[in-house]
């Protein structure tokens, strides 16, 4: 599974370069989902804005989940908007300890992207590093990549239900929503039985920067996730299960996301809950 980060000064680089890669600005938090008025007030050059909830996953029901991928119709049509071309290099940036950078580098890997990176630390290591910024809305001629989900593991339902049995299935959300002591956005509070909790949140410094892979190899063997027969993941709405997913692959662990993550799990009357430690 492709994993590959990349520094604000290799991006820079790049840039100016003969071949530039396409660059995604996919800034989006739970408290501040809409990221286009701080996109037009200052981005990487050349970047494009990307909507998590609107680009990047579907509206469905609430039974399929907050986040629910996109369809391979939709995120094609999308991805030709952003300028992508067969091929090409694409960067994902965000400003959130690379979140939602995280989501567009499963959702494009899936869909065939054989090089997507994710710029470690986000807008605030390229603003450390005195690189400058652009205003306004980028119009990139529009590209002609053509997409085929399918190429990461993913988990349904049932399968993620299965997983703690012979593996290990991994809740990324904060421990207070794991124990089931706080659920302040899904019907239902606890998690999937059987499953381990490991914040995503764990996998970054306090830049918003990765860990070494020494470091989250370290980390993921105290959760038993080295060693396991099979590794999925999950948190919230899949989102910051990506992230999760991405920063086990950098510790060369291949993981399975679950996209309907507990918004869906918790929206199904005849799932079992979990709660505690």
């Amino acid at each position: 599974m492709a994993a590959r980060l990349i520094t604000p000064t290799e991006l820079a680089d790049l840039l100016q370069g003969e071949a530039p890669p396409v660059v995604l600005d996919v800034r989006w938090r739970l408290d501040a989902p809409d990221g286009r008025e701080a996109h037009r007030a200052g981005h990487i050059p050349t970047a494009v804005y990307v909507s998590l909830d609107d680009e990047l996953s579907a509206h469905g029901e609430p039974a399929e989940g907050r986040h629910p991928l996109p369809s391979v119709a939709d995120l094609q049509a999308a991805a030709r908007r952003w300028g992508i071309d067969d091929g090409e290099t694409v960067v994902v940036y965000d400003d959130a300890q690379s979140m939602a950078a995280a989501r567009a580098w499963w959702v494009l890997t899936d869909a065939g992207i054989a090089d997507v990176r994710i710029l470690d630390g986000g807008l605030g290591a390229w603003r450390e590093a005195g690189l400058p910024l652009e205003t306004g809305d980028p119009a990139p001629a529009r590209g002609g990549v053509s997409l085929a989900i399918g190429h990461l593991p993913r988990l349904s339902m049932d399968e993620a239900a299965a997983l703690p049995g012979d593996g290990v299935l991994l809740d990324a959300r904060a421990g207070e929503r794991f124990r089931g002591e706080a659920e302040p956005i899904d019907p239902k509070a606890g998690h999937i039985p059987g499953a381990v909790n490991l914040p995503a949140s764990g996998n970054v410094d306090e830049h918003g920067r990765f860990l070494p892979v020494d470091a989250l190899r370290e980390r993921f063997a105290d959760a038993g996730l080295v060693d396991a027969a099979a590794v999925g993941a999950y948190c919230g709405s899949g989102v910051t299960a990506s992230h999760a997913v991405f920063a086990l692959a950098l510790a060369g662990i291949d993981a399975a996301l679950y996209p309907g993550s507990w918004s869906q799990w918790s929206n199904h009357a005849d799932r079992p809950v979990a709660t505690g430690a």
